[in-house]
């Protein structure tokens, strides 16, 4: 297909999916709030399908789908499903899991799965008796940021940015061009793919502030709006979807993989944090401090920071994840803050005045494979961590940590994040904080599958190892 007939397919489609969503009614979101608004709009819009998702330990969603004869019963009694068939859920003896859709997170899917109207809720996944599972992942995320009340907070807010690639087909890095950063069309050839995608993720009340190309050639970024903690979750989940399935209508390919070319940048995930005490006083922000951080920023920064190598088998856990954070392409590896330099782990966004709402840490290391609801939760952990042990905020770096030796990076103490997937595995399995933040359920199986993963990897002999090693 040459790219003129392919850019008036992701035209054509662009149209299809406006008079869709024109027909939904549901331009900039759904505003449901009960089971009773969701019927009466399933009622209303002759909706045929409707799909209930969750995720999964590792952070892939899960969907099954019901009719709409089947939903008033899917509010009141939860719907069934084996639970020992999902990754991390029950064992095969205490399987049967019961998942019930939450109203408020009604939105139209704003394309035709197999041609029907259909919706999307997220569930709340529950054991027989009707009690939240513990090792379901949102549950987690809802009972960390229960945690805030205890300490006078109101909410964290969250606003990620997830990097992604785009290339001709799954079975390999076919670049779909060589754009760099912020270039534009026609070098940018996946700009008509991501408005697209931005014009579904507003039409499933996902609120985009903006998107481009990124630095890496065939790859890009979509800035979602920050929103409260949980709600973000479920927009991530539903920003990794669209992306991909927008992708897989216009003929081409995404993937959240971290690092799918050797000598390009790898796709992060740098994540914008606060927590506030109302829904108007940010928590973080002082007028008096010369970097408008109150104590209670830096505490929380100081918790971030000092359990960073124990989060990382969150936030970065993959094997390929860590192939990402190695000096030299953008990522950062090793664990400090500051308020300009974007070679620490966590950076401080320059203050403007009238803007205190805005006050933020920026962390820089985690990817967009993570499951948000466990990598939210330990942010949130580790910073909570921090703010009741009153941890002291370590020395600001301002210098180019990449550029110091190892023997200079020790004079600092400044540590690195974990060289691989199976330090990061060992350094968490010895993790008490992890162990409270996730659940010792979760921990447990989340080590014992990575282990797995990393023997997997080990006992893989590639191309690399071929031709260095075959003569000897």
């Amino acid at each position: 297909m040459d790219q003129n007939s392919w850019l008036y397919e992701v035209e054509d489609f662009r149209a299809d999916m406006e008079d869709h969503v024109a027909e939904m009614d549901c331009q900039y979101g759904l505003s449901l709030d009960t089971a009773e608004d969701v019927l009466t709009y399933v009622k209303e819009y002759n909706v045929s399908s409707i799909r209930i998702w969750f995720t999964d330990m590792l952070g892939f969603l899960k969907s099954f789908s019901i009719t709409p004869k089947e939903l008033p019963g899917a509010f009141s009694e939860g719907m069934g499903f084996d639970g020992s068939s999902i990754q991390g859920y029950r064992r095969i003896h205490e399987s049967d899991m019961v998942a019930f859709p939450v109203p408020s997170t009604a939105q139209v899917l704003p394309f035709r799965p197999g041609g029907s109207r259909s919706i999307r809720m997220f569930a709340k996944i529950c054991t027989p008796d009707g009690a939240p599972y513990q090792s379901c992942p949102r549950v987690i995320l809802a009972q960390n940021l229960e945690r805030l009340n205890d300490h006078g907070f109101s909410h964290m807010n969250i606003g990620p940015e997830a990097e992604f690639f785009y290339f001709r087909d799954g079975t390999g890095p076919t670049l779909l061009d060589q754009a760099g950063y912020f270039d534009i069309n026609p070098t940018d050839v996946g700009d008509d793919i991501r408005e697209a995608t931005v014009f579904a993720l507003e039409a499933m009340g996902v609120p985009v502030e903006y998107h481009h190309s990124e630095v890496g050639p065939s790859q890009h970024e979509i800035d979602i709006r920050f929103q409260e903690a949980l709600r973000m979750a479920d927009n991530l989940q539903t920003y990794k979807y669209v992306v991909k399935e927008i992708a897989r209508r216009c003929g081409v390919f995404a993937t959240f993989m971290p690092k799918p070319i050797a000598s390009e940048n790898g796709s992060g995930m740098h994540v914008h944090l606060s927590i506030f005490r109302d829904e108007t006083t940010n928590a973080f922000y002082d007028k008096n401090d010369p970097q408008h951080l109150s104590g209670t920023a830096k505490y929380f920064i100081a918790g971030v920071l000092d359990h960073a190598r124990e989060m990382a088998l969150v936030t970065n856990q993959t094997y390929n994840s860590y192939k990402r954070l190695v000096p030299g392409y953008e990522a950062p590896v090793y664990i400090a803050w500051a308020e300009r330099n974007r070679s620490a782990s966590v950076r401080i966004p320059l203050y403007k005045p009238g803007k205190e709402v805005a006050t933020r840490m920026e962390l820089r290391f985690p990817d967009p494979t993570c499951n948000p609801y466990l990598a939210f939760s330990v942010m949130l952990s580790a910073g909570l961590d921090g703010f009741v042990n009153k941890t002291e905020l370590p020395k600001e770096m301002t210098m180019d940590l990449y550029s110091l030796s190892n023997t200079e990076r020790k004079a600092l103490n400044i540590e690195a994040l974990p060289h691989d997937l199976f330090e990061a595995v060992e350094v968490a399995e010895a993790s008490q904080f992890l162990k409270e933040a996730l659940g010792e359920d979760v921990h447990g199986k989340l080590i014992d599958t990575k282990h797995s993963e990393v023997d997997k990897f080990r006992l893989h002999v590639s191309d690399k190892d071929l031709k260095e090693h075959l003569l000897l």
